[in-house]
């Protein structure tokens, strides 16, 4: 594959300028999303450069992948995607023969469903870091040094923070932060505060010693972190406050709001390590509720064509839902390193439609999915 990333960062950028950029950044941004599954069918399942965990697959699937799959809409033919799959596959089994000469990387999921999944880095991490490097450029608070109050190890998270970092020269202090302990100790003793503070007090140290312009960290880690706080995140330089993972409440999130994070601009992703990060869209003053109860909040956009989430019906996964309804959310990626068709997560969110910054569907008020058949979750701080 020729799909490549560019570098050159130095026109400024605003929301308005936004897809401009970006398609100029990662060019692969521009393919159509029937063509990109085009190439990734060709890519994936011919012997020359598909994994071996792709190829192998290709006699059994009882229709050709390369011939069958005209578009997006064709890659239903696959059916829902088991992860039991990737838990049983090897590394190296997932690396694709047409990277064999690259280099790669190693992430594992955080093991909130059960036993973690493995997937290959190769080109996806760089895609990550220009996507949100562009999207912090357009909200101004790209550049500076870093505090990743995140999982690192074989967890995609940290090593994408130390990516962002790099791409403008910036520090990257870290803490030890295992989610895996913290899950372990939740399923043997109910609770996880002793890890918890010993989080929040290595990042209290490097926020007074450091003062980074940017805090990567989780929504309930920020919520101990605010506990904890003698004075407001802005006081210690922070300029923007990243986070992933869990999600909080609307009366903590108010807290935060106004009582830690004034002056600070605070920038939410919904995703994982398998589908990547939906980028965190403002309310409109237009956008209405999706449904008695539910909060208005911001929407969340995956940037197709490298992945695309649906809201589809509970009950018919292949049932698409109206913008405005409530489902479960399905999403195909489709990168060179890493190709899921069709995977049910684990959450529910209300389907909204295009937004001025990111015009592709996306989904807000998301939280947990449980149904009989749902595995059980144990989030953690992450």
């Amino acid at each position: 594959m020729n799909s490549t990333v560019h570098g050159g960062q130095d026109a400024p950028v605003t929301f308005e300028t936004f897809q401009d950029v970006l398609r100029e950044r990662v060019p692969a941004l521009s393919i159509g999303l029937d063509e990109w599954t085009r190439r990734m069918m060709r890519w994936h399942f011919s012997p020359e450069t598909g994994s071996p965990f792709w190829v192998r697959r290709r006699s059994a699937l009882g229709f050709d992948p390369i011939r069958d799959v005209d578009g997006f809409a064709a890659l239903r033919l696959f059916g829902l995607f088991d992860k039991e799959e990737l838990r049983a596959a090897s590394a190296r089994d997932l690396r694709p023969r047409g990277y064999r000469d690259r280099p790669f990387r190693v992430f594992e999921t955080g093991g909130t469903t059960g036993a973690p999944c493995r997937i290959v880095n190769v080109t996806r991490l760089a895609y990550d870091v220009e996507i949100y490097r562009t999207m912090l450029e357009a909200r101004g608070v790209a550049g500076g040094d870093v505090l990743a109050m995140t999982p690192s190890g074989p967890h995609a998270y940290g090593h994408f923070v130390e990516g962002l970092a790099d791409s403008w020269r910036g520090a990257v202090f870290s803490i030890d932060f295992d989610p895996r302990w913290v899950k372990a100790a939740l399923r043997e003793h109910g609770e996880a505060d002793a890890y918890t503070d010993h989080l929040v007090a290595q990042t209290l140290t490097l926020l007074t010693a450091e003062r980074p312009s940017l805090l990567f960290t989780t929504s309930q880690l920020l919520l101990a972190l605010a506990m904890r706080l003698p004075r407001p995140l802005s006081a210690y330089g922070v300029k923007a406050v990243c986070t992933g993972g869990t999600s909080c409440t609307a009366a903590e999130a108010e807290f935060l709001r106004e009582e830690h994070l004034r002056g600070v601009q605070w920038i939410d992703t919904y995703g994982n390590t398998l589908v990547g990060h939906a980028l965190q869209a403002d309310r409109l003053d237009d956008d209405g509720p999706g449904g008695p109860g539910e909060p208005l909040g911001h929407s969340y956009h995956l940037p197709p064509p490298f992945a695309v989430m649906e809201v589809v019906d509970p009950a018919d996964p292949w049932r698409v839902l109206p913008v405005g309804e409530r489902g479960r959310v399905r999403v195909t990626t489709l990168l060179e390193d890493l190709f899921l068709p069709n995977l049910l997560e684990r959450d529910s969110a209300i389907r909204t439609g295009p937004h001025p910054w990111f015009p592709w569907d996306g989904v807000r008020a998301v939280q947990p999915f449980q149904d009989d058949e749902t595995e059980e979750t144990y989030q953690g701080v992450y």
